[in-house]
């Protein structure tokens, strides 16, 4: 059951769509790199499509009422769009959820360190990561530093063209030869992830003896202290990540790819956002969730695994009028859920490590894994027969290119989402998303046709009733 490509079904008018959702991808995911930066800019998008606040709406004691368009935002971290449908809330809501958190180096908490007068930063790689893959290649740091008084400054440096960028050194190959026989794991290894930021020691007065023998880490400090008015103290209470700088990119002679970071799995919240916020009237109350910490087991007060959700979802069923634990507890068994996670792209270089007939395709539209999980199905949701051919139907309704995988060999690996989360509220889940090659690495890539693919079968669930 070899599924086609979709590219050759497009006609004119899907390609201009085509092009126009890639391109507002390509900018979300070049300007909007971490957790934070991506709720941001998706709640930007919600007041413009006219989503307000859930929080002023239960401030004022307002009531949802159908057609209703609101959000709620968790620590700025983990964002909900709800659009209240027609149909009564008990009977369940379609939800559309992914993860806006990529792999990345995090900065430790005290991470200055001078040597040879080279000012380097330690950091704690987040994710899962090959650490080899790091090294060399320019990089930015984007977060937050929270200080005593309150304010908080934002930290973007490396992605203006006039900015600096920074990086984390290698060993040159004449020298690598005993580097060379250690197994990738440990070629480059965690400790060794320093970022290279700065390298000028602050000059002394002639004859004057300098107060402190670290020259660089002084200059570099006293740069942040005019720039962005932080002091080495106010790095305990930051949150910086370290990202590959630069935009996304157009891959290959016919610009049928992005070349981008983050694309898992920005690339299914991204069109997850579009498609809740282009889908305008439904029947099903629809909902977009956008959760953090997926990469590291969805666990902390912003990852899937919080009871962010499920209190929303309990307020906002007070303010619609329908009370009680059991209505909150029905409302969630009847919903219907698409958790959308990238999928493992086919990958000729690599083919040993797929069974191909099971396996997800560049360029063929949307994959849906019944099943996830790894080591006989360990961690695994598992979608019921019922529910695959549902959502089956939706996607041909649709006119959707979709494709069914597997992540891999069976006794090769596996993986999870947040799938399994979800269905311990006895909701109908089922994984799905893009495929995605080298994925987890700085740069990854996608196929402009499953990016569309995916908004396309997105809306079509939306209008499940």
């Amino acid at each position: 059951m070899e599924r086609p490509n979709a590219w050759k079904d497009y006609t004119a008018e899907q390609l201009d769509e085509l092009h126009y959702l890639c391109e507002g991808y390509k900018a979300y995911i070049s300007d909007n790199k971490t957790e934070r930066e991506c709720c941001a800019a998706a709640v930007s998008l919600a007041e413009e499509a006219g989503y307000v606040d859930l929080a002023a709406k239960i401030a004022a004691g307002e009531a949802l009422k159908p057609g209703d368009k609101v959000y709620a935002v968790n620590r700025g971290k983990a964002l909900m769009l709800v659009n209240l449908g027609t149909d009564p809330l008990e009977q369940g809501v379609n939800i559309l959820g992914a993860h806006i958190d990529s792999p990345r180096l995090d900065v430790k908490q005290n991470p200055m360190e001078e040597k040879s007068d080279l000012l380097t930063l330690d950091t704690h790689y987040y994710g899962g990561i090959k650490k080899y893959q790091w090294v060399t290649v320019p990089l930015a740091i984007h977060g937050v530093v929270a200080k005593k008084d309150g304010t908080v400054v934002n930290v973007a440096v490396g992605e203006d063209p006039q900015d600096p960028v920074f990086c984390i050194s290698d060993l040159l190959p004449h020298l690598a030869r005993e580097q060379l026989t250690k197994e990738a794991s440990k070629v480059i290894e965690g400790e060794m992830l320093d970022v290279l930021v700065g390298g000028r020691p602050v000059c002394v007065k002639e004859g004057e003896e300098p107060k402190e023998k670290d020259l660089v880490k002084r200059g570099v400090l006293s740069i942040l202290e005019e720039q962005l008015g932080i002091d080495e103290e106010d790095l305990l209470s930051a949150e910086l990540e370290v990202v590959p700088a630069g935009a996304a990119r157009d891959l290959g002679f016919d610009r049928s790819m992005v070349l981008g970071y983050g694309q898992d799995d920005r690339s299914c919240a991204y069109t997850s956002l579009v498609a809740q916020l282009d889908v305008k009237e439904v029947k099903r109350t629809s909902i977009c969730l956008l959760v953090d910490k997926e990469e590291i087991g969805s666990v902390g007060a912003t990852g899937m695994r919080s009871r962010f959700f499920e209190d929303t979802l309990a307020e906002m069923l007070e303010l619609a009028g329908v009370h009680g634990e059991l209505a909150l507890r029905r409302c969630l068994r009847e919903s219907n859920m698409l958790s959308s996670d990238v999928s493992a792209g086919y990958d000729p270089n690599f083919a040993s490590a797929f069974e191909e007939k099971n396996a997800s395709y560049l360029g063929r539209g949307l994959t849906f894994n019944k099943f996830t999980g790894g080591s006989g199905k360990s961690g695994s949701n598992d979608a019921d027969a019922e529910y695959v051919a549902k959502i089956r139907r939706v996607m041909d309704e649709g006119g959707v290119h979709f494709q069914t995988a597997e992540l891999g060999r069976v006794d090769v690996g596996g993986g999870g989402t947040i799938a399994y989360i979800l269905a311990l509220y006895g909701m109908s889940v089922i994984d799905c998303g893009v495929p995605v090659l080298s994925m987890h690495a700085p740069w990854e890539i996608t196929s402009k046709a499953d990016i569309f693919e995916a908004y396309r079968g997105y809306c079509s669930f939306l209008r499940l009733a």
